[in-house]
């Protein structure tokens, strides 16, 4: 009888999938959500129920983060980590908190949130050229968001004479990143699925 130590190795495991179209639609959900409130498109009622949108995507980014560092992607790894936190964990939290700060008539000084985007805005604009040795879906993403980041932190200062259509600027740039993430997750779970190009891309 063969002795056990003889028997052959049992194959390599499987590699994981990539994660990044998952954290790709999570981001077009926040993008969305952000559009309807920025542009007025839903009022203030609606914070409980996008802050639940924004925690739902906490965690699917959190995943995607943790999966991206494994597989050795440094600029998409931490960049969906730090998102997952800031853009939809700490925002999705506050929804729930600047609502009920509403509905109680609580003081709540929201301008704080103005300094960390800041903050967060200089991080997104010196981590881009990590996306840009071409161009790409996802540098398109990227640039979208370099251009909505400093309204979005302009918004929340309220700084004294800021013109009323501010919002709506980013607003805009994150629907339009929103949709280019949506096409992009597409493209490439169809694409990989298939083994060929069924939705064009470009820069891949």
């Amino acid at each position: 009888m063969e002795n056990q130590e003889t028997q052959p190795q049992a194959s390599a495991q499987k590699p994981w999938a990539n994660p990044t179209p998952a954290g790709l639609v999570a981001l077009a959900a926040a993008c969305v959500c952000f559009f309807v409130l920025l542009s007025g498109r839903v009022t203030a009622a609606a914070m409980p129920l996008i802050g639940c949108w924004l925690i739902g995507g906490f965690v699917v980014q959190i995943i995607v983060a943790l999966l991206d560092l494994k597989g050795g992607n440094l600029a998409g790894g931490n960049t969906f980590l730090f998102f997952s936190a800031f853009f939809m964990l700490v925002s999705g939290l506050e929804m729930l908190m600047k609502y009920k700060a509403i509905t109680d008539g609580s003081p709540l000084d929201g301008r704080v949130d103005g300094y960390v985007w800041c903050i967060l805005t200089v991080v997104v604009w010196l981590w881009t050229p990590a996306f840009f040795h071409k161009v790409t879906l996802l540098s398109i993403v990227v640039a979208l968001l370099d251009l909505a980041l400093p309204f979005i932190a302009l918004n929340d200062l309220k700084l004294a004479g800021m013109p009323t259509w501010i919002p709506h600027i980013p607003a805009w740039l994150l629907l339009a990143a929103g949709i280019v993430a949506v096409y992009l997750s597409a493209a490439t779970v169809v694409n990989g699925t298939a083994g060929r190009k069924i939705y064009p891309v470009i820069g891949g």
